[in-house]
């Protein structure tokens, strides 16, 4: 097992919900929810509805921070999360996301970051697809 400082997970969900990427105060409970199941400690969070449409937001957790953007046009939600720890449960997390955002493909990279190599830290990486009958991962 590799040594590391943190592990950082990139999502692209495709088929997720227009409404609900529209709505910030629907993202904000939806990355809350997945924030607690995937045990992070949420501390605070902020979100920001651009005009026409589309939202960003990020959830600061106990853990460093879940964030996601979204482009209500294209079905496409954009989510990243960035933990350190052992306690936590990021896949969870990511699930619980694309579950409620109705996606219905996802495309995930999982980053090992912070991996010491002599004198200096590098990352690795591993990526892969999937996809939801019903929007049901």
């Amino acid at each position: 097992m590799l040594e590391t400082i943190g592990y950082h997970y990139i999502v692209e969900a495709a088929g997720c919900d227009p409404e609900i990427l529209r709505d910030p105060d629907r993202m904000r409970d939806i990355l809350t929810r997945a924030a607690k199941q995937g045990n992070l400690g949420v501390r605070n969070s902020f979100f920001y509805k651009f005009a026409p449409e589309g939202v960003s937001g990020v959830v600061i957790v106990s853990e460093s921070h879940i964030s996601a953007h979204t482009w209500p046009e294209k079905g496409y939600a954009a989510l990243d999360v960035y933990i350190c720890g052992d306690q936590a449960k990021p896949e969870i997390a990511i699930q619980v996301f694309l579950r409620e955002m109705g996606a219905t493909d996802a495309h995930v990279t999982e980053i090992k970051r912070g991996i010491p190599d002599e004198d200096v830290y590098t990352h690795a990486m591993l990526t892969w697809d999937e996809t939801f009958e019903n929007g049901d991962p």
